[in-house]
């Protein structure tokens, strides 16, 4: 039974054996910051996922079935890149419907938390957020 827990099935999306790599669309660049986030964006849906998810984020993305794609993992590390050149080292990346809190230094997602869930709670412990 103890292994069944340390051993969290692959999430679709994030890398890993058995896990499913996100295809990429064309992406028409825009004008400005636009442009600089959608190359960064494309590049980053080309590689595998730099990001890390911790037992406890896996298990609360597979206990509340939040499904991330390829595009949503490249603005996550988007996400935590921005708060990395900032200096944070622990940060909540507010994306979609969605928030993470991460451990900026460790590339670390430590929990997730999606939509109405995110009413009433305290993230404590965080000197940064971003907004993907």
């Amino acid at each position: 039974m103890i292994d069944s827990i340390r051993r969290l099935p692959p999430i679709p999306g994030l890398g890993g054996p058995g896990s499913v790599q996100p295809t990429t669309a064309p992406v028409r660049p825009r004008s400005g910051e636009a442009a600089d986030f959608q190359s960064e964006l494309a590049s980053r849906l080309e590689k595998p996922s730099s990001l890390a998810f911790s037992a406890h984020a896996r298990s609360r993305l597979i206990s509340r079935s939040i499904q991330l794609t390829g595009q949503q993992v490249a603005r996550l590390e988007y996400g935590v890149e921005q708060a990395a050149q900032k200096g944070a080292r622990e940060s909540v990346v507010m994306l979609d419907n969605l928030a993470f809190v991460v451990s900026v230094p460790n590339r670390t997602v430590v929990t997730a938390v999606e939509g109405a869930a995110r009413e009433g709670n305290v993230f404590t412990q965080i000197d940064s957020a971003v907004i993907v």
